[in-house]
């Protein structure tokens, strides 16, 4: 059964890469779908992320106590952590849920109501112009949402251990700044990348062959949220594995 639908979705993206019959129409898609996955996840990124960094900070305050270990760790520690794995792999997860949700219930509904049947009769390829503006989009935002979930948590950091008191100002951002390995930064955006494509691709297979009505639209956004956090999950224990 796995292998069936791997070769259904293997099958779907060798559709998807077509080459376009008109670049102008997709292009116009991609930019619309930019804005829906990049700039509609934003605020949801900032808030959680700020957030994660804030608590993160006051974790390893708490772990770190000792007279023998400096405060400038905290700062570190908290640097790479985000960068490393919080960053990309929490934003990963959240947007799967936000944006993995909403493509599936999208395509889903236009293979229910058969206009996807209607854009094959008139000669379009439906998974190139449904799809691939999607994943291309997805690709393109995902790490620039990276970025600024990484930034936003640093700086959460740096504001929840100034009100909590659990590090200062001044050793904490002396510990970001020390021993910094820039080779963190390429390992966060490859995995941006990867979770990109996941989740844009994962939830329009789901969708496009959906079968049924309503009720079945919505048990394959769930199916597609489910199986892509898993999908993201394993890449992100592979991605580590092979690059650290």
């Amino acid at each position: 059964m796995i292998f069936h639908h791997f070769g259904k979705y293997v099958l779907l993206l060798r559709s998807v890469f077509r080459r376009p019959e008109k670049w102008k129409i997709y292009l116009k898609e991609i930019f619309h779908e930019m804005n829906e996955i990049g700039i509609g996840s934003l605020g949801l990124i900032l808030i959680i992320s700020t957030f994660i960094g804030a608590v993160m900070t006051l974790q390893i305050a708490f772990q770190l106590v000792s007279d023998l270990i400096p405060s400038t760790v905290i700062g570190q520690i908290n640097r790479d952590s985000n960068i490393l794995e919080l960053g990309p792999t929490i934003s990963a997860l959240v947007l799967m849920g936000k944006v993995g949700s909403s493509i599936s219930s999208q395509i889903g509904s236009m293979r229910v109501t058969e206009q996807i049947d209607a854009l094959e009769i008139m000669g379009v390829n439906a998974p190139g112009y449904l799809i691939l503006p999607k994943i291309v989009a997805g690709i393109i935002m995902m790490p620039v949402l990276v970025i600024i979930a990484i930034f936003c948590a640093i700086c959460g950091g740096l504001i929840g251990g100034a009100m909590s008191g659990a590090v200062a100002p001044n050793d904490y951002i002396q510990g970001i700044q020390g021993g910094f390995n820039g080779f963190t930064i390429v390992v966060a955006l490859v995995k941006a990348f990867i979770f990109g494509f996941i989740i844009t691709s994962v939830p329009a297979y789901k969708g496009f062959y959906v079968r049924g009505g309503a009720l079945e639209v919505g048990q394959a956004g769930t199916q597609a949220v489910v199986i892509g956090c898993i999908a993201i999950l394993a890449c992100d224990y592979i991605i580590t594995a092979l690059m650290l």
